[in-house]
């Protein structure tokens, strides 16, 4: 098997198990958690960069001009997402953050179009209409709209365009990011430590692996997926993505049950056959000479 493959899916693995880690810290309050996930992460990070001998490459992306405005509103597009990730899992909602990464491509295709004026192809509107439909039906079923899966994709969409405006590579981008987070995340723990409300020292010696775990488990996948994009074609890595939120449908649905009815069923249905005619779509499309295609 090509090396690329294997750690494009050992980072989507990672991902997909998420589900289960956030669950072993649910007693400890979720902004705690992201808290925790922040400060180690530019800890293991750090380290990571250093490693790679890469610390004069992340200076250098800090001094690009505008770089700051875009890391800074990144960062609160990213912390967002986290949190909201972490209280739908541990609130007992996985199966509708899993929705959140299917549609996510699809709310990306819409935000293109919107913001940056690209052109879909004919056939590319069928998954984007269908995707509406899907949410829209599952608003209906649920008696409420899935805001958790509407503010995961959205705020990943907005956190992919942002960064299009100064593109960076993952393992640098995040660690300005989260470096961005760093003072407001520590000066928090710090108060609730005084408070007698933190959660690092006292709760047990697997309490502290895991939240210090939370900088490992966010830098490892994403040193993985940087290495797998190197050696693999994006379409390989756009079929892929799909492993990570099918993982954590199934660890919703089958672990921690999840309730998922006949009219979930139809709803995911419906986004599942969006998500198969984009991904088809698109293989065509770059099967085709180059001048045939949209822009």
């Amino acid at each position: 098997m090509n090396r690329g493959v294997i750690y494009a899916l050992g980072a989507y693995l990672m991902w997909g198990v998420f589900p289960i880690y956030w669950k072993a810290l649910k007693f400890v309050p979720p902004v705690q958690i992201l808290s925790h996930r922040i400060v180690w992460s530019v800890f293991f990070l750090i380290l990571l960069l250093v490693f790679r001998k890469e610390v004069r490459q992340l200076k250098t992306a800090i001094a690009v001009p505008g770089r700051l405005v875009v890391v800074l509103l990144a960062a609160c597009l990213l912390a967002v997402n986290w949190l909201t990730y972490i209280w739908g899992v541990n609130a007992g909602f996985i199966v509708e953050t899993s929705l959140g990464y299917f549609i996510n491509p699809l709310v990306s295709v819409l935000m293109g179009v919107l913001f940056l004026r690209e052109r879909l192809r004919p056939l590319q509107w069928v998954p984007v209409g269908l995707a509406a439909v899907g949410v829209s039906y599952l608003t209906f079923t649920y008696g409420r709209l899935p805001w958790i899966a509407l503010v995961l994709a959205f705020s990943f969409g907005f956190y992919g365009l942002v960064k299009k405006t100064a593109p960076l590579e993952a393992r640098y981008s995040v660690t300005l990011e989260t470096i961005a987070m760093f003072f407001p995340a520590l000066l928090y723990l710090s108060f609730m430590t005084y408070q007698g409300e933190g959660y690092l020292f006292g709760y047990g010696s697997w309490t502290t692996i895991l939240l210090v775990g939370t900088g490992l488990v966010t830098a490892l996948p994403l040193l993985l997926f940087g290495m797998a994009a190197q050696r693999i074609p994006l379409t390989a890595i756009g079929i892929l993505q799909y492993l990570a939120p099918t993982m954590q449908f199934l660890i919703g649905v089958l672990i921690y049950n999840e309730p998922f009815t006949l009219e979930r069923l139809i709803g995911f249905s419906i986004i599942w056959l969006a998500l198969v005619i984009y991904t088809l779509e698109g293989l065509l499309a770059r099967r085709q000479p180059v001048s045939s295609l949209g822009t």
